[in-house]
This record gives C-alpha cells, structure tokens and sequence, in this order.
C-alpha cells in the first residue's frame, strides 16, 4: 500500500515539475515579449502580453530592451520572440531607401526583408506616432522657425536634445543631415526620445530643441511647437508585432494567436495611442494598470 502511495507521490511531483519546466501550458512555449525603452513601446508590448494570457499563454516580459540597435540582434538571435515595430522606423533600419509615407508599403517592404531572417510581420495599427523636431513657442517667435530646414541658419546658438541612438538612426542624423545640419550639432544634450525627461529639458529651457514622439503628452501640454518636415524624412510609423517563426511553429494554433494579436493591434488609433500616452506620461499611471484597464474597455480581456 505504501508503495502504492509512493508511486502515485512521485507521479504528482513529476506532474507539477514538468508544468514549471518553462514550456507553457501542455507542449505550449512561453513567449518572450520585449521592447523598446520607451513608455510607448513598453505600454504596447504589455497590452499584447497581457492579451495573451488572458488567453491562457504563459508570457515572460522582457521589456526595455534598449534601442532598436539593441532589440533587433534580440529578435534576430532568439533572445525574445515577439516585439512592437514601428514599420517605417524598423525598414529604415535595413534600408533607408524603401521607406514611404504609407505603413501598409513600408509593413510589406519589411515582411520581405524579414522573411529570410524567419520573422513575421503581423497586421499594423491603424494609429502611428512618428518623430518630429519641436521647440518652444519663444524660440520659434525669436528665431523665426517654422520647419526644420530652418533650424540650419541658427544651429549652433541652439541647444539641441537628441536620443542615445540618433547617430546610428537614419530617420534622425540621416533627416537632420538631408537638410543641411552639420551632424552632431555643437551644443548637445542626450535624452531617450519620447520619455519625460527630455520634454521638460525643452520646457525648462535646458535645450532649444528636441527630438520626440510626436503622441508625445507634452508637445500639447507645454505648447511646443512642431517644425514641419518639408522634405518628407519621417516614414509612415503604423505599428507591428513582430513574431519569430520558431515560435508560431511551435503553437497549438498558430492562426488563433495571430487573430488575437491583429484584432489587438486593429483598436490602437492614434487618438487611443495619444489618450494612453497621456495616463502614462502625464498622469503618471502604472503601465500594467493602463494597459489592463484599455484592453477591458475594448472587450477584450475576460
């Protein structure tokens, strides 16, 4: 009888064990979740993860994954398997001269760079939040700025604020070059692009211009003023997960788990984009509560 009860012990202990192993739920692979180090990028990253476990896929976050200088050898090499892309952002980086001012063209031209690398390129938000160069109303009054070819007369009285990644980023040095800038400007500060600091850097005056997002909160909040791009250097930013193949082989149901992801992606606009931008970057709230509260208003967690 003892022997009876051992078996059934160890058999219960091994049970419980294999569910831990990390494999997910049954023969289910856990599905690594990353982003970029910005509130956007991780606020969407956890809406997907989030939807996926209400679903009952086990998620790990790894989230603020660095620039996309550093996420993409993530993504490429098997370190995550699923990311939020800014289409025009992400084929610039392979090359500068497929990007358009259409997301659907730019998520096509991306698919086929990706494809040899086994990633996929799941449905764009219809919403997007692209870069744009922005200044305080007194210094476009005193300078007389209205687009970023302006800038160019005045560079070197200005104190510029530029991401980390701006010399490598073709849609930053690349654009400020197209225009005539003398890259790096003389007077420079470094701030991620769409996080707080560098929008109060611009409104305390610790910097003339910045680089943001242009869903940036502040840009309405503080009252900058955004220089037009004339040239057209910003592509469509329409946004994607980004999946690797190795995992969507290894699903239940592959087809399953890409609706759930595309129906997702097809409620971020950019009005809920800006509204989400602001519960985080204004008001401060937590990026899972926000990102929790949103997807139940769209009906869309159990």
């Amino acid at each position: 009888m003892r022997g009876k009860k051992l078996l059934v012990s160890l058999f219960v202990v091994g049970f419980l064990l294999a569910a831990c192993d990390g494999s997910g739920s049954g023969d289910q692979p856990v599905i690594r979740v990353g982003s970029d180090n910005f509130y956007e990028s991780r606020l969407i990253a956890e809406i997907y993860a989030q939807v996926l476990e209400t679903e009952g896929y086990a998620v790990d976050r790894l989230s603020s994954l660095g620039t996309r200088q550093e996420r993409v050898p993530a993504l490429e090499e098997g370190e995550v398997d699923l990311v939020p892309e800014y289409v025009g952002s992400g084929l610039g980086y392979y090359d500068t001269s497929q990007i358009t001012g259409d997301g659907e063209t730019n998520a096509e031209r991306l698919q086929e760079i990706l494809e040899p690398r086994q990633i996929t390129v799941l449905d764009i938000t219809p919403g997007e939040d692209t870069n744009t160069a922005a200044v305080r109303s007194e210094t476009a009054e005193q300078f007389d700025l209205d687009s970023i070819g302006d800038l160019v007369a005045v560079q070197d009285e200005l104190i510029w604020g530029l991401p980390p990644d701006c010399d490598a980023n073709p849609q930053c040095r690349g654009a400020l070059e197209l225009y005539g800038l003398d890259y790096p400007p003389a007077l420079r500060e470094s701030f991620d692009a769409c996080e707080v600091p560098m929008a109060e850097a611009l409104n305390g005056g610790a910097i003339d211009v910045a680089w943001l997002c242009a869903n940036q909160p502040a840009i309405v909040q503080y009252g900058f003023v955004e220089l037009t791009d004339d040239l057209g250097t910003q592509p469509a930013e329409n946004i994607a997960p980004l999946v690797r193949d190795e995992l969507l082989a290894a699903l239940d149901d592959e087809d399953a788990f890409i609706a759930l992801l595309n129906e997702v992606s097809s409620r971020l606009t950019t009005e809920e984009l800006s509204k989400l931008g602001v519960e985080v970057e204004v008001e401060e709230r937590d990026i899972q509560e926000v990102a929790s509260e949103w997807l139940t208003q769209q009906g869309l967690l159990g």
